[in-house]
């Protein structure tokens, strides 16, 4: 997932994603004309192994549960000059389910969304909405809060680092969760995050891994969309958690891969698109494991089936209604950020510009 920091931040602030829980009672229901025919505008290349690599494996999966064959535009970047064609051959084409892969198609897809009324916008961490566009995204702090105690359980020395982009919202509510998972199995433990600055640049993330381990970490995380973290892990010996994709495939260190499966999300959606059901969402959909949208690949080899149980346990209490980010909890300066007896509402996480205590590096 690309995008500025400027406009990520503007996004933030504007509160376009504050209430994205927020009902759509009163609003008119979509119907898209004849069958489903969806296509997708994906931002990177397919075998990118992360980001762009799970939208199309989600696309494939799609294929297969409602049998017809979705095509694809990869390396799309995130202008108009280069989204609006590709959308509009797929619309001449006979598409009529048009769907995105990254922030920076919000506003060229608002624009095509008025333009083209009786074809279905959908857009995986968009910012825009509208009666025929749905922007979208999970809750990934619930699946890194997971990784989290696997991490922490599999420490020796309760010595956490984290890999991550941008210091956002999105980025920062998974490395407090991170670090929050690893403190229910051992209340000792920290984390030290260094951020990139950029979503997919694998040589970064080998020189801010390899910084991590020459401190003396032993597990180490990541919000980043290649699985050169994990590589760098295996090459040293200690463990990892990935994100976006189940990175075992690339690492013997991962024990455990936050992932997206926006397939169980997307096929309902379909499916009420086809039956003229569709929904619109003026805050877009902010989507939990039990949504759809994301969940764990687990376990490594290095897990114990004590640590599984445990972590399996609080997947079910997530599922369950549990909040990860639940009070009193207060941030690393000691300011209260969650009350006892309440929960980070939505609006601060997609605001969260502070860390919990234990977490290192940030600034």
């Amino acid at each position: 997932m690309k995008t500025t920091s400027k406009r990520v931040v503007m996004a933030i602030l504007s509160g376009l994603a504050i209430s994205v829980a927020s009902t759509t009672a009163g609003q008119a229901q979509f119907s898209a004309e004849g069958d489903p025919r969806p296509a997708v505008i994906l931002f990177g290349p397919s075998n990118d192994g992360g980001w762009s690599q799970a939208i199309d494996e989600a696309r494939t999966r799609l294929e297969g549960a409602l049998d017809l064959r979705i095509p694809q535009a990869e390396e799309i970047p995130e202008s108009a000059t280069s989204i609006r064609p590709a959308a509009e051959l797929f619309i001449e084409r006979g598409a009529n389910i048009i769907l995105g892969s990254a922030f920076g198609y919000s506003d060229t897809f608002e624009a095509l969304a008025a333009e083209y009324p009786e074809v279905v916008f959908l857009n995986p961490a968009g910012t825009t909405n509208s009666d025929n566009l749905k922007s979208f995204y999970g809750r990934t702090y619930e699946t890194q809060y997971l990784c989290g105690m696997i991490a922490g359980g599999v420490s020796e020395t309760g010595k956490l680092g984290f890999v991550a982009a941008n210091p956002f919202g999105l980025v920062n509510w998974t490395v407090n969760a991170y670090l929050l998972g690893a403190r229910q199995v051992n209340p000792d433990a920290e984390l030290t995050v260094v951020f990139t600055g950029a979503w997919a640049d694998p040589v970064k993330e080998r020189a801010a891994a390899e910084a991590l381990i020459e401190q003396g970490i032993d597990v180490i995380g990541q919000h980043v969309d290649t699985p050169a973290v994990q590589v760098v892990a295996a090459e040293a010996g200690i463990a990892g958690t990935g994100h976006h994709r189940d990175l075992s495939e690339f690492s013997v260190a991962t024990q455990c891969s936050s992932v997206w499966t926006w397939d169980r999300f997307l096929e309902p959606e379909i499916a009420a698109i086809a039956a003229g059901d569709f929904e619109p969402a003026p805050f877009g959909a902010f989507l939990s494991i039990a949504d759809g949208a994301v969940d764990i690949a687990c376990c490594g080899p290095a897990v114990s089936e004590e640590l599984e149980a445990l972590v399996m346990a609080e997947r079910e209490a997530i599922l369950n209604g549990k909040h990860v980010f639940a009070g009193p909890l207060s941030d690393r300066d000691g300011t209260e950020r969650v009350a006892d007896g309440e929960v980070l509402g939505d609006g601060d996480l997609w605001g969260m510009d502070w860390f919990v205590p234990g977490v290192v590096g940030g600034e």
